[in-house]
């Protein structure tokens, strides 16, 4: 097994179009969804069950999960697994705790014209948790955290039913629920658990006003479809890696590193930017003997692969600055020596993971940072799931009768070179008190 190479030694294309990538058709996704998504509208809940029996081969007993099974399954967890929940958790948390705006900022403009911005957090989020591949217990407390911390008062959790568990989601998933005060946990999966947050479902689920939260190329497409109804937070493609190493880079760390985000899906990317073939060919040279030891050696292999995954040689660190920065991985780690200083070169990032003890894996689960991040390029003008992501900011315009009217001429001007002249109206009847008998 061994990473394709691309060498962009002595050369400066637009790297944008040569590091590879993957990609998904997600308008294809979009016209399978639509008539399930509709179908969620038109018939609610006798549709969540059709869908759950014909994709995930089980029907629910209950499409809202009972609090007492998430009660159940937080105590029977074991306990270094409820020990390594609490914790990461805790860090998140702390994170997250610092990751908000002032709740109220105030700017004076001229003497008696304040303009105030005001941030609140979003009424009611719904938040999906995939259970295919991997049941992601921890996208539980990436998506649930931030959005507490935020102040949101209403939290909804939906998350595929499981045949091996009678119907019910991952017991891991129920117990990460209960732990953080999440009450509110649905048994429903894929595009229709979309739908039911973007629509509601009467007697069973009221509507949302943002849904978030990873999933599948099905999930991407119904979050393309309903948005407008309901906020999304990103339309998530593949997962990524790039690392960014030197001559310094240990291999088997890197490695090790590629091969983790490659077990996520058969279409994640893993790519090695590097200006040391030896280093290239080290790294190569332990992919296979470290994948093979693992139980995800097939998607593991598919994965690296594809072409989506590769080597990308470069002069030096600055073209291998410039090509990260075009690349806008999801997950970039940097090899090199005085790596921080590296890292406050980069531009675009979804996450940046410094140095050789800092792996991605740390930030999937525990490191405090959160994992949702932007993939597809999108961390050149988008940021991961933060508290920020659940709040939203409205101006408060406070201008006194004096602070009109000194400002009233600029906005006539304005309003009349846009041929607006109710725009211009609407100051002069205040300020001048023109065609004031018509109002």
């Amino acid at each position: 097994m061994k990473l394709r190479l691309i060498d962009v030694r002595g050369t400066s294309p637009d790297y944008r179009t040569v590091v590879p990538r993957g990609s998904v058709d997600v308008e294809h996704a979009v016209e399978i969804v639509a008539p399930i998504c509709d179908a969620v509208a038109e018939r609610g809940e006798a549709a969540l069950r059709e869908f759950a029996e014909r994709f995930d081969k089980v029907v629910p007993g209950n499409l809202r999960v009972p609090a007492e099974v998430l009660a159940r399954c937080a105590g029977e967890l074991d306990a270094s697994v409820r020990a390594a929940f609490t914790e990461s958790i805790r860090r998140r948390r702390a994170v997250a705790e610092t990751e908000g705006t002032p709740a109220l900022v105030r700017a004076e403009v001229a003497p008696g014209a304040v303009v105030e911005t005001k941030t609140v957090p979003v009424e009611r989020v719904g938040l999906y948790v995939p259970g295919g591949l991997a049941p992601l217990a921890s996208s539980v407390l990436m998506n649930v955290v931030p959005a507490q911390v935020a102040g949101v008062g209403s939290l909804a959790v939906a998350t595929p039913p499981n045949a091996e568990f009678g119907g019910l989601p991952h017991p891991s998933i129920l117990a990460l629920c209960h732990l953080l005060g999440v009450e509110e946990v649905y048994a429903v999966g894929g595009a229709q658990a979309i739908a039911m947050f973007a629509h509601g479902v009467p007697g069973l689920c009221a509507p949302v006003d943002l849904v978030t939260g990873p999933g599948n190329i099905y999930v991407v497409a119904a979050k393309r479809y309903l948005r407008g109804l309901v906020g999304i937070d990103s339309e998530a493609g593949p997962t990524e890696i790039a690392v960014l190493a030197d001559d310094t880079a240990v291999p088997a760390f890197v490695a090790a590193d590629l091969i983790s985000q490659a077990e996520h899906d058969p279409m994640a990317g893993s790519v090695l930017v590097t200006d040391s073939p030896a280093l290239a060919d080290a790294v190569n040279d332990r992919l296979g003997a470290q994948a093979a030891a693992l139980g995800t050696t097939d998607r593991i292999t598919t994965a690296l692969g594809g072409p989506q995954s590769a080597v990308v040689l470069v002069d030096d660190l600055e073209q291998g600055l410039a090509v990260v920065d075009a690349y806008a991985a999801e997950h970039l780690e940097i090899h090199t020596r005085d790596p921080y200083a590296v890292a406050h070169r980069v531009r675009n990032a979804g996450a940046i993971f410094v140095g050789p003890w800092a792996p991605v894996p740390l930030g999937d689960y525990s490191a405090g940072s959160t994992h949702v991040l932007p993939t597809a390029g999108i961390a050149r003008h988008g940021s991961g799931l933060t508290v920020r992501s659940f709040c939203k900011t409205v101006h408060l315009i406070c201008y006194d009768e004096a602070a009109l009217r000194e400002i009233g001429p600029v906005v006539e001007t304005f309003a009349t070179a846009e041929r607006l002249p109710g725009h211009a109206a609407a100051i002069a009847v205040r300020t001048r008190g023109e065609g004031s008998d018509l109002w």
